[in-house]
């Protein structure tokens, strides 16, 4: 029996979506306001999901505080209070969309989630605004 266990958290980062090999017209033309070139910020939520088998030893899928301890020094660490363009080396040449914050979350989590177990990264950038990665 399969159940999936849910952790949330928070982070608040700034970002500019653009590609520079665009002119300012069609940067503003695609991004809009979050071409702004002084940069934007969210309030971002997540929600990190673990599905797996019971273990029938501790009844746990995941235990929650390793998850928490995981979250915290892999994603609110990294991310929090960060300028995603100037400060994190995934998004040098990557544009910082929900979308791709949401795979590299899912890419900094995956290494340390058991592979028996799937891995669910929601997140959202507005309370209406979110995406859903699981891999």
């Amino acid at each position: 029996m399969k159940v999936k266990v849910s952790r949330k958290a928070h982070f608040n980062a700034a970002h500019r979506l653009f590609r520079k090999e665009w002119d300012d017209a069609k940067n503003t033309d695609i991004f809009g306001k979050c071409n702004n070139p002084n940069f934007h910020g969210h309030n971002y939520e997540l929600i990190v999901s673990v599905t797996g088998e019971i273990d029938p030893e501790t009844g746990f899928v995941m235990d929650m505080k390793v998850l928490k301890d995981l979250i915290k020094q892999e994603i609110e660490d990294y991310l929090d209070h960060k300028n995603l363009n100037m400060e994190i080396k995934e998004f040098e040449n990557l544009n910082p969309t929900a979308e791709n914050i949401a795979v590299i979350i899912w890419n900094r989590l995956r290494p340390h989630i058991s592979s028996s177990n799937e891995l669910e990264i929601v997140l959202y950038e507005t309370p209406r605004n979110f995406v859903t990665f699981s891999g």
